[in-house]
């Protein structure tokens, strides 16, 4: 095994949920080392400009380059909509990126080639999505729906609440109107509302979840690629932050199902 094989993944997002990713990654590549950076003091990045975006983004792809990791992943639909051509300049080694992973499952999965798409104001604006599904397959109806208030929902803890319930019937009304059968959460927090989601749109819609299409794809990167840890040891996760706020564990918690160990704290200017 390459000395390379045995250097950690490293996946960034805007906050914490680029944590669903992570717990994705967690289940599929269970030898993996890990090494996380959501950049807690700025969130959220979808009501920043591209600029600030991009300048943010070289700033955390520099610093997981530094770590040695041995592959990118872009955990935040909003950088990887406005700011992947910045990480690929900077990287020597593979990056992947959340909207890339989850235009290949959309297209793999619908059977009438039209296809939903949620997310934040900002990725939904971009139409990374729908370039994407177009150039798989130029065939393909993209209906595109922002849906700004389930970010806070989630966080708020209100996965399986009313008005979670109610937000949910009033966004997707008009996507559901355009008959599609696939539906993709285009957003790292819309998978732990994956089951309420899942009822609102009823057993003929699939829910394409970004973060495990991520975790396939990588997965096949690396096996493709000669870089799959064969060690059988416990890995190595590490999570860096830069701020953490007083729900930051609680809210981590939730979203990587399981306990937050090694949080360091970064300080930049």
């Amino acid at each position: 095994m390459s000395s390379q094989a045995s250097a950690p993944i490293g996946v960034f997002d805007s906050g914490v949920g680029g944590l669903t990713v992570v717990r994705a990654l967690m289940e599929r590549l269970p030898f993996e080392d890990i090494v996380y950076f959501g950049d807690t003091a700025r969130v959220p990045y979808g009501v920043k400009s591209v600029d600030t975006i991009k300048h943010f983004t070289a700033q955390i792809t520099e610093f997981l380059l530094e770590k040695r990791v041995k592959m990118l992943i872009i955990a935040c639909n909003t950088m990887a909509a406005v700011a992947a051509d910045v990480v690929k300049r900077l990287a020597d080694v593979p990056v992947l990126d959340v909207i890339e992973a989850g235009a290949r499952s959309a297209v793999a999965v619908t059977k009438s080639n039209a296809i939903g798409v949620i997310g934040t104001p900002t990725t939904i604006n971009s139409n990374a999505y729908a370039r994407n599904i177009h150039l798989l397959n130029s065939a393909t109806r993209v209906y595109s729906q922002a849906c700004p208030l389930f970010v806070p929902l989630v966080e708020e803890g209100w996965l399986d609440h009313p008005v979670t319930r109610l937000t949910a019937h009033e966004y997707l009304r008009p996507v559901f109107v355009e008959q599609i059968d696939t539906l993709v959460l285009g957003c790292t927090h819309y998978p732990l509302l994956k089951p309420l989601l899942q009822e609102v749109a009823g057993p003929h819609i699939t829910l394409v979840d970004s973060a495990t299409a991520m975790a396939e794809q990588t997965a096949q990167l690396l096996g493709e690629q000669g870089l799959a840890n064969d060690k059988r040891h416990a890995p190595d996760y590490r999570f860096f932050v830069t701020d953490i706020p007083l729900r930051f564990q609680t809210i981590g918690e939730r979203f990587l199902g399981r306990s937050l160990a090694q949080v360091e704290m970064v300080k930049w200017n």
